[in-house]
Parts: C-alpha cells; structure tokens; sequence
C-alpha cells in the first residue's frame, strides 16, 4: 500500500509538472501550489472513494478515471456515510476545482455542521459562501464564522483578512484597518508590502493618517525570523580532525512534529563560529512558512557527507524550544554535553 501511495503520487507530480510548466515559468509559487492541492486532492479523493485496499485484494474494483468520476463516487459514498466531515470537506475543495461554487458552498455546510468548531472550516465555508454570491459580498452568517474562527485562532490569518474585507464593504473602513494591522506581523515581506497599501487606503478613506512608514531594513527581515548564532564546542573541536567538506546545516522544525524543516540553511564548517537569519526565504515547503508558526524548536546538524538527510555519525547540537516571534539570539553549540 505505502509502494501503490509513493508511486501515485509521484505519477500525479509528473503529470502536473508538466501541466503546469508555462506557468512555473511565470509563477513557481503559484505552480507548486498547484501541484501540491491537485496532488493532495486526487490522493484524498482515491482514499475515500477509490480501492486502495485492491492492491492486496485478488480482484480489483474499478477506480476512478477522471475527476468528474471520482466526485460522483465521493457523493455517493456520502450519501451511504453522511457521517464523514473530512468527506465533506474534501467534496467542497473537489467542487471548487470544478468551479460549482453554489454546491461547494452547500458541501462546506455540510461538513461544518459535524465540525463546528474547526477554524479553517469556518473559514473555508465563509470563504465559499462569498465566491457563491453574485454580488460577492460576504453576508451575515460568514462573517459569523470569521469572528467564531478568530475566537478560536486569534492568528487565524484568512479569517482576519476576510473579516476586513466585509469591513470595508459595509464602509467600516478604520475597523478594516484595525482588523489588517497585526497581520503586517504575520506575513512575509512582500506581503506585508501590498497589505500595507491596501491597510493605508482604508486609514485614507477614514481620515486617518497613513501608517508609520517601516523602520530601515524591516522590510528584509520576514515575520517570526529568529537570529541564531553557531559554533563547535572548543573542548571538541581540539580533539576532533573534521573533513574540510563539511557542511552545517541550520534547522527550525515544528515540535514533536514532521521531520521536515520549516526553514533551513547550509553552511560550509569554515564558517563556524556564525550568526545566521532563519526566515520564510529558507522555507523549503511553500505550504509551511516560520511566519505562521507560534513556536518551533532549532537545532544545528553537522554534517560529514554535506548532505541535508542525517546520515550515521553525523552530530548535532542540543535543540533548543523558541516561541514566535523571538528577540533574542539563540546559541547553538555543536559537540558541547
């Protein structure tokens, strides 16, 4: 079963790589977005309504060839088993990729009544119910579940934005601004640029005075970038030879989470002792950014054969815990007890 998920993924990447190049060309972040939710969605889809236990089973029953087919599978088996949120929610992705928005909206719904207290849900759904609109005006009841979901998650950053947007509808321009305005902490800073535009028109349309222009060099430093200063424990660096190739490797991950980095650097050890900027630019997965973390735990690796997977002897420094944002410099030292 895991060989049957590795190779349909990979199959799924292949296809929609070339799908999307031309526009890779324009806009990778744009392309591996899209990448990852096809993939993501198509995986899903075959999950629940596909037979990925046929693999082992000696006879196979038919799956689904195209996305038109595999969500009128996803209905049906909703319709047996009505019970399933996550089902609900993915029909609602699946009908947006179709663009039928009215039944996303109603598939969104659906999956909020059995999860009602799930913030990107309440989200999703307001979010549904606005593109499902003619007039694409958020209307009273998403913005109810934009206000539920900040209850929930005060750094939810859609809820947020989605709220000021359907601010600046009903003309509550200052309460828009004052909704955008933590945001600016949150977002990377080319992000933080075009909200901070859109931040000052409403401030303008209020007859407020625009925001404070940032501080010099703010804009080069993204949202929750921790500094890290590294280096080899004294006592160990004059009993160790280490090879010239070396590499360190500087790692923020999620707590007792996926392996993967959240941001990462690679330094030759020539460089040790140094002080690096970990922040969204080091991101290796487009779908997870330090800026929308509260706390992540940063460790050093050195690294003998220079590459990024830990491979047998290679030795790292004591992990240290950090809440977000973070101010003071975090010292890391590798080979120290």
């Amino acid at each position: 079963m895991a060989l049957f998920v590795a190779i349909a993924a990979a199959l799924t990447i292949v296809v929609l790589a070339v799908v999307l190049w031309p526009l890779w060309r324009e806009s990778r972040g744009v392309a591996l977005a899209g990448v990852l939710a096809f993939a993501v969605a198509a995986l899903g889809l075959y999950r629940l309504v596909g037979t990925p236990a046929a693999i082992d089973a000696p006879a196979a029953a038919p799956t689904p060839r195209t996305m038109e087919e595999a969500v009128a599978q996803l209905e049906a088996q909703l319709q047996r088993d009505p019970g399933r949120a996550d089902g609900w929610q993915l029909l609602g992705r699946s009908y947006e990729m179709l663009d039928r928005r009215a039944e996303a909206r109603d598939a969104y719904a659906r999956a909020l009544k059995l999860d009602p207290d799930n913030p990107d849900l309440l989200v999703q759904t307001a979010q549904a119910r606005l593109f499902a609109d003619k007039d694409k005006r958020i209307d009273d009841e998403a913005v109810a579940m934009l206000r539920h979901a900040l209850e929930l998650q005060p750094e939810h950053q859609r809820a947020r934005w989605f709220l000021g947007v359907w601010q600046r509808q009903e003309g509550q321009s200052a309460e828009a601004a004052e909704t955008w305005e933590p945001l600016l902490a949150q977002v990377d800073p080319a992000t933080a640029n075009t909200l901070r535009v859109q931040i000052d028109a409403a401030r303008r349309d209020a007859g407020l005075e625009p925001l404070p222009a940032p501080p010099p060099g703010a804009a080069a430093r993204s949202a929750n970038a921790l500094t890290v200063k590294v280096s080899l424990d004294p006592d160990f660096a004059s009993r160790v030879r280490l090879r010239g190739d070396a590499s360190v490797f500087v790692i923020a991950r999620i707590p007792d989470g996926p392996p993967m980095p959240v941001a990462a650097e690679k330094h030759p050890l020539q460089d040790l002792p140094m002080t690096v900027t970990l922040d969204d630019d080091d991101s290796p997965m487009p779908t997870q950014k330090l800026s929308a973390l509260q706390e992540v735990e940063v460790f050093a690796r050195l690294s003998s054969s220079g590459e990024a997977m830990r491979q047998d002897g290679d030795l790292e420094s004591k992990p240290v815990r950090v809440k977000l944002p973070a101010t003071d410099t975090i010292e890391l030292v590798i080979g120290g007890k």
